[in-house]
């Protein structure tokens, strides 16, 4: 079992935020709540799913939460939070896709949800079970960063086999938690391509993983590099998911 890790750490993560970036931090929310707003105001007198804990007829429960700028949903099972964009739909219904095009739920103008995934294609009821707490990333520190850093990396390279180097080249300190989800969500992304054997080739061919920063998500894979543009500022918003960096992965 390989144990070799190779991190490059290029970020200043031990000093504070400058007030140029907490104003483009600042802006970006701005931005988000207006998008809200305005997806609010066309579905007004409608009755919004609530943030709680919900459980499907198929037996999955998640998280859906619905108090920060974004809603955001999670799986029971699994440790990747997704980022909801809400779609009007017919019948005055609200859909949610994830950032690769995914629809996760659909929710009827009265509150009704269905969970759409891989074991239920067509849908399954949910209803809330409970309340829930928010799905806002926990506070990380520098060393806990670093610490991070290695696991997934070591993870990352039991799986395929061979030493995948991790490099973070980040220039926004304050934002270890946002990195840290980063991480987390491309560790989940070549795990799920390692454990499958139709897609265990690519997930071999993978010999670096750069994370960057940007001003929006986005991902690059050529010549074994793996590109991950996150903006920090912005938190979960600003990070792409595990299912957008397969799809990448799998188009080259």
């Amino acid at each position: 079992m390989m144990a070799v890790v190779a991190i490059v750490v290029t970020a200043p993560v031990l000093f504070a935020a400058n007030p140029s970036q907490a104003q483009a931090r600042s802006n970006a929310q701005a931005e988000q709540s207006r998008s809200l707003g305005a997806l609010g105001a066309r579905v007004s007198g409608r009755t919004l799913a609530p943030t709680g804990r919900y459980v499907s007829e198929s037996g999955e429960a998640f998280v859906f939460d619905r108090s920060g700028s974004r809603p955001l949903f999670r799986f029971e099972s699994r440790s990747e939070t997704w980022v909801l964009r809400a779609s009007p739909a017919p019948r005055g219904d609200i859909i949610y896709r994830n950032d690769a095009g995914d629809q996760i739920l659909r929710v009827t103008a009265d509150g009704g949800m269905t969970l759409y995934t891989v074991r239920a294609p067509n849908g399954t009821p949910a209803a809330l079970s409970g309340p829930a707490p928010t799905l806002a990333p926990p506070s990380v520190t520098p060393a806990q960063l670093f610490r991070f850093s290695v696991q997934q990396s070591a993870r990352m390279s039991q799986a395929v086999g061979r030493l995948i180097y991790l490099t973070l080249d980040l220039d926004q300190p304050g934002h270890e938690a946002a990195v840290a989800e980063t991480i987390s969500v491309v560790t989940e992304a070549i795990l799920r391509l390692a454990r499958s054997p139709n897609t265990r080739n690519q997930a071999t061919a993978i010999q670096r993983i750069n994370i960057v920063e940007g001003t929006t998500p986005r991902i690059t894979f050529a010549n074994g590099i793996l590109t991950v543009v996150t903006n920090p500022s912005q938190g979960t918003v600003g990070r792409p998911s595990s299912a957008r960096i397969i799809r990448t992965i799998l188009r080259n």
